[in-house]
């Protein structure tokens, strides 16, 4: 079976028809520009204890063909929604709403509630379930596909804060994994983590004063070959950051990108490239159509 990624197909509304759609749409969060005045984001108090929140429980949900699975247009793209048992994998930029949709109408007719562990996605099914990876820690939520977006090019999903915040997301969009979790493996209860996964390799904070010595943030980048580095930062927000850009940039490069921590200091890395002509030739791409240079680093 093929995997699925966003649709650019899907007939074109006309008349009432796209006039109720795009009303539904903008209800949910078909938006994600808000206006300087009436900015997202949390509430003043948030719940206590939002990180115990339990993930979303998969469980078989009929499809409603039409409403909120039809194709639509927003924005001047159309986008055609799965609506069969398919899988579905996409790696891409999340993102997470908060307090201006919260009590509000989803693109399901539900109500918004950015503490549960729900999503909106483009073109997954509503309702269906999927597991977000993030990369940059290990961690993994499991959340309902409720509403639909985001709209902004490189976004993938679009988190609720409850969900971002168990993924360490708040601080802005960040590089995910979003993987679809099947009727089929929800049936047979085979969407649990396998118990055969190797747990997040985590590096601590260095103790002030402390002798340090080199270690690596990934295993991906504990081997030999050739690196692209964009950076070294003393911090680990500031390599996350520029990782967000050098994705935004180019996401095909989104899976070879790797924070490394040696000699003290957090180095985001794109590889192993197979050679040097591949790593030089995206560096140069980077550079000309991103704005964002890079310097070739080769481990032996």
């Amino acid at each position: 079976m093929a995997w699925h990624r966003r649709g650019n197909e899907g007939a074109k509304h006309t008349g009432p028809a796209l006039a109720l759609l795009l009303l539904a749409l903008l209800a949910g969060c078909a938006t994600r520009t808000p206006a300087p005045a009436d900015r997202d984001g949390p509430q003043p108090n948030p719940p206590a204890e939002l990180a115990k929140v339990p993930d979303a429980v998969p469980r078989v949900e009929p499809i409603r063909v039409g409403g909120p699975n039809k194709p639509y247009e927003v924005l001047g793209e159309r986008y055609l929604p799965l609506t069969g048992d398919d899988p579905y994998l996409d790696r891409g930029l999340a993102s997470w709403y908060g307090r201006k949709f919260h009590g509000r109408p989803t693109a399901s007719g539900e109500v918004y509630n950015m503490y549960a562990m729900t999503a909106a996605h483009p073109t997954l099914p509503i309702p269906s379930y999927a597991r977000v990876r993030n990369p940059a820690n290990g961690r993994e939520v499991i959340v309902r596909v409720n509403d639909r977006g985001p709209f902004h090019k490189g976004r993938v999903i679009d988190l609720s804060y409850t969900a971002a915040l168990k993924l360490d997301l708040l601080r802005g969009v960040a590089p995910v994994e979003v993987r679809r979790i099947t009727y089929a493996e929800i049936r047979a209860g085979s969407w649990g983590k396998p118990a055969s996964e190797p747990p997040p390799v985590f590096v601590p904070e260095p103790t002030p004063g402390a002798p340090q010595r080199d270690t690596t943030a990934t295993l991906a980048a504990a081997g030999s070959g050739i690196w692209l580095q964009f950076g070294a930062f003393s911090r680990l927000d500031g390599a996350e950051a520029l990782r967000q850009k050098v994705a935004e940039a180019d996401l095909s490069l989104l899976p070879l990108l790797t924070i490394v921590r040696e000699a003290g200091l957090h180095r985001l890395r794109a590889g192993p490239f197979p050679s040097v002509d591949e790593a030089r030739a995206s560096a140069a791409r980077l550079r000309d159509e991103g704005g964002v240079e890079s310097t070739l680093v080769e481990k032996r």
